[in-house]
């Protein structure tokens, strides 16, 4: 293998990644990050907590809670960032270039996943300066850079291969180059945090065959803390402590070559997709990616749609009505209408949205509506890129409105297709007394709809935003107690403030997404 080569490769990928607009925006949400995900010495809340006890915010107890806290959602955010670049080689004819490249299709992957390591590391160290800064404003100690080093690299390295790796693969398989492979790849996720958890809640040291499943770090880094402390009583991120006792101080945890030695193979076992990717990749052969029914049937999300086919019926009337609505009101039945009719899927979980919403008691509605939500949040993902990806933009803002109109349509059908989703939770919220739950779900509904607008125009790939509310929903689901998390109100912790919050964030961006498409289509 070409070393040189190699590292033009490397180069030349990473720099077609960091010069995306969507990579912005990853760099300012990871600086955003550790503020959020990291708890200042307020309300009674600590970033590190040990039996009711809250641990100070040295350098050892932030270097290691910061980059476990980190780990899980960079293993899922960084796969979407990640993913979607051979659908793009093939989109913009650079996949046929690439086949005819001298270099081989080992030298070729691996390159693409060292740029993808790269390119998280460049995220990663955004993220620890704004730990650094955090240290700063609320720490306790002196700032020991080597301590938060030392912890970032031995709890993030395996996570990092990991993600890239999955990357690499999941663009080398034919089937799951489309949202097939976006969701098992997220269902991946949640199967091994799951694992993770059931092994770390034990109350016997975890074996260690399973710490080699631990890409995360998230169980050898508690159980070492558990060691020190003497306690299995240790809570990471956001959690409350009893003010009476006096706080302790941890030392830097002490890795045994054991350990290392573990973290090491499970660094090993995280590239172990590579494999999978080099037997399975494609490299660009129009027989085998090109978008035929043949390679559509082979997928299980087409299946699926293709079996739900006739429900695309129902929403004819939509396409009727739209012809006869003028302007705007025409544009947003009309999306609406090829969203649901693209994926008849879709249709199917409308009814039974609709359904659930209906005969479920309004007091136990939390729990469908966190269903309901993930799955209205995936379909409006790519409404707002959906143009762009199919090289139709400039044919879709030339009509009447031009790329204004267009934008204020696609935004539009996101909060229509939310109304369509969850408006008869909002209702029955609203008759049964929880007007304030009614609210909050429609203003999560107006806000992450012009999320999803934004980012669409902004990174013109549908992985952005999904990356952005996965993300989002993990940590709403285990911080139920903080009212800017719970945006559709299923925690019950929403106040005014957060309603206002999110009917801000949706003003705001839905201005800058519309600024930004009409001053670039102009």
């Amino acid at each position: 293998m070409n070393g040189q080569l190699l590292l033009v490769m490397v180069l030349t990928e990473w720099r077609l990644r960091t010069r995306r607009l969507g990579s912005l925006l990853a760099f300012a949400a990871m600086l955003g990050l550790a503020w959020l995900i990291i708890a200042a010495p307020v309300d009674n809340t600590a970033l590190l907590v040990v039996k009711d006890t809250r641990v100070l915010n040295t350098s050892a107890a932030l270097a290691l809670a910061s980059a476990t806290l980190l780990s899980p959602l960079l293993t899922l955010f960084g796969f979407f960032l990640l993913r979607g670049r051979a659908a793009e080689d093939m989109r913009s004819g650079l996949g046929a270039v690439i086949a005819c490249a001298p270099a081989s299709s080992a030298a070729f992957l691996l390159g693409r996943t060292l740029a993808g390591l790269l390119y998280l590391g460049v995220l990663v160290l955004a993220y620890l300066a704004s730990t650094l800064v955090f240290h700063l404003s609320h720490g306790v100690g002196p700032l020991e850079l080597g301590v938060y080093l030392r912890a970032y690299a031995f709890v993030l390295l395996p996570s990092l291969c990991f993600t890239a790796a999955c990357a690499t693969l999941f663009d080398s398989v034919t089937v799951l180059m489309g949202k097939a492979g976006d969701v098992l790849y997220f269902f991946i996720w949640v199967a091994l945090l799951a694992l993770m958890a059931s092994i770390g809640s034990a109350d016997l040291a975890p074996a260690p065959a399973w710490l080699l499943l631990d890409f995360t770090g998230i169980v050898t880094a508690v159980s070492q803390l558990s060691a020190q402390l003497g306690s299995t009583s240790v809570q990471l991120g956001l959690s409350s402590f009893n003010p009476e006792l006096a706080p302790i101080s941890i030392k830097e945890l002490s890795w045994s070559t054991s350990q290392l030695f573990t973290r090491g193979l499970a660094l090993m076992l995280a590239l172990l997709p590579l494999v999978l990717a080099r037997l399975c990749f494609h490299r660009y052969s129009p027989d085998r990616v090109k978008l035929s029914a043949a390679a559509a049937r082979r997928s299980p999300l087409a299946v699926l749609n293709a079996w739900l086919k006739p429900l695309s019926r129902l929403v004819q009337p939509l396409f009727w009505l739209a012809a006869k609505l003028p302007g705007l009101a025409g544009q947003v039945l009309a999306d609406t209408a090829l969203s649901l009719a693209s994926t008849p899927a879709a249709i199917a979980l409308l009814l039974l949205s609709i359904a659930a919403s209906a005969i479920v008691p309004a007091a136990s509605l939390a729990g469908p509506l966190i269903a309901i939500a993930t799955c209205w949040g995936v379909l409006i993902s790519e409404l707002s890129s959906r143009d762009f990806q199919a090289d139709t933009e400039l044919l879709a803002c030339s009509g009447r409105g031009g790329a204004g109109r267009r934008y204020l349509s696609q935004l539009s059908a996101s909060c229509l297709l939310g109304l369509m989703f969850m408006g008869v939770i909002a209702l029955r919220w609203a008759l049964t007394g929880n007007l304030l739950g009614s609210l909050a779900l429609l203003s999560g509904i107006l806000g992450l709809s012009a999320l999803a607008a934004m980012m669409g125009v902004l990174a013109k790939t549908a992985r952005c935003f999904l990356a952005f509310f996965l993300g989002w929903l993990y940590i709403a689901l285990n911080a139920r107690d903080l009212a800017p998390l719970d945006a559709l109100g299923f925690n019950g912790a929403a106040n005014t403030a957060s309603v206002g919050f999110y009917l801000s964030l949706a003003a705001l961006a839905g201005l800058a997404g519309y600024v930004w498409q009409v001053r670039r289509l102009r």
